[in-house]
């Protein structure tokens, strides 16, 4: 069993900068893939970014490439999502998934937080 819990959401204006946490408790972190994904209302869950258990392996969507960095401390049992450049139609709940291998679908994972708000001003 593993509990998630994300922090790190606000407001921010348009080109601004937010980095959100994901802290683990349970057992076996470290086994875990670990990925976000986001939901905006009205609309599906969508996949943002995940990475294997090492954090040698990551991948993202088209739409965040090259301003979103996904990255994580296993001591701390923590995955950090650093948003950069970030634009209004990022607006959404941000969520932390963990599961067994790197997938990305929301299927593909167990465990998921309760999410965090990002709001992005233009």
């Amino acid at each position: 069993q593993v509990q998630l819990v994300e922090s790190g959401g606000g407001l921010v204006q348009a080109g601004g900068s937010l980095r959100l946490s994901c802290g683990a408790s349970g057992r076996a972190f470290s086994n875990h893939a670990m990925g976000w994904f986001r939901q905006a209302p009205g609309k599906e869950r969508e996949f943002v970014s995940a990475t294997s258990w090492s954090g040698g392996s990551t991948v993202y969507a088209e739409s965040v490439k090259g301003r979103f960095t996904i990255y994580r401390d296993n001591a701390k049992k923590t995955v950090y999502l650093q948003m950069n450049s970030l634009k209004p139609e990022d607006t959404a709940v941000y969520y932390c998934a963990a599961g067994g291998l790197l997938r990305t679908t929301p299927s593909g994972y167990s465990y998921w937080g309760q999410g965090t708000q990002v709001t992005v001003s233009s």
